[in-house]
């Protein structure tokens, strides 16, 4: 999915030739059928390996290299390719965040810095703020790698889609990452203490228990849809739709009006 940072968040559904406005869809009910399966890469009719890659694309692409999962792998600085040098150095060579979100709870993360909000709308986080700014991605990575040892680097998805957020002292924490920090690192650190909150689209409250819909085991489903948040779609009753787990899945969708 695609989103627009407004007050809520805007969410648009690529399709193959248009996109659908998601937030217009609120309250309404939405019927997905499972129709088969279509590698990002090669196009075929193949089963989904990972990533909306078969097994074969998704171990050649450089879209699915280790180093975007672990960044402090990354080589590109060096001059070494992984699977595509020149694709490498175009997403490595450019300016990181690394950062702090409140999703499931507060955890560490690490984005090219044109993917910010985006990324952290993807995780579903209510707050975030910016610790460092790299020139790099393995310089980021490797910040993370050592916060990782005090904050966590995963989000809960059942926690992200029913807890109410918390109130966090950002600048408590912020100091605390700071202190852990190795010290050749600290010349990025981010001097701003701006925290963005995220507003996402839900109608009433969040469920209080949820359960995951997969198209490959439920091939049709329909219900009523009550907001979004992060890259799901959540349903009247707590049944949430991973969109981009689901990426590669060949599915209809109809709308019907209550």
């Amino acid at each position: 999915m695609t989103t627009e940072n407004n007050s809520p968040i805007r969410y648009y559904l690529r399709m193959r030739t248009h996109f659908l406005e998601l937030n217009k869809c609120i309250g309404k009910t939405l019927q997905i059928d499972f129709e088969g399966y279509e590698c990002l890469q090669c196009g075929l009719e193949k089963d989904i390996y990972r990533q909306g890659f078969c097994k074969s694309c998704f171990f050649e692409t450089p879209a699915a290299g280790e180093w975007i999962l672990r960044p402090e792998l990354s080589k590109a600085h060096l001059g070494k390719a992984d699977r595509d040098l020149a694709y490498e150095e175009k997403m490595q060579l450019q300016p990181h965040i690394v950062y702090l979100a409140l999703s499931s709870d507060v955890k560490v993360g690490v984005t090219r810095k044109s993917q910010v909000p985006t990324r952290w709308i993807d995780q579903g986080a209510n707050q975030a703020i910016p610790l460092l700014e790299t020139p790099n991605r393995y310089l980021a990575g490797m910040a993370e790698l050592t916060l990782k040892n005090f904050f966590p680097d995963k989000t809960n998805w059942r926690k992200m889609l029913t807890a109410s957020p918390e109130d966090v002292d950002w600048q408590a924490l912020k100091e605390k990452a700071k202190n852990h920090l190795p010290h050749d690192l600290k010349q990025y650190e981010v001097t701003t203490d701006a925290v963005t909150s995220l507003e996402f689209p839900v109608k009433g409250n969040l469920p209080d228990k949820v359960s995951s819909l997969n198209l490959s085991k439920t091939p049709h489903f329909e219900g009523v849809l009550k907001g979004i948040k992060g890259q799901y779609l959540i349903f009247e009753g707590g049944v949430v739709w991973n969109v981009r787990s689901h990426e590669g899945t060949v599915t209809r969708l109809s709308l019907h009006s209550q």
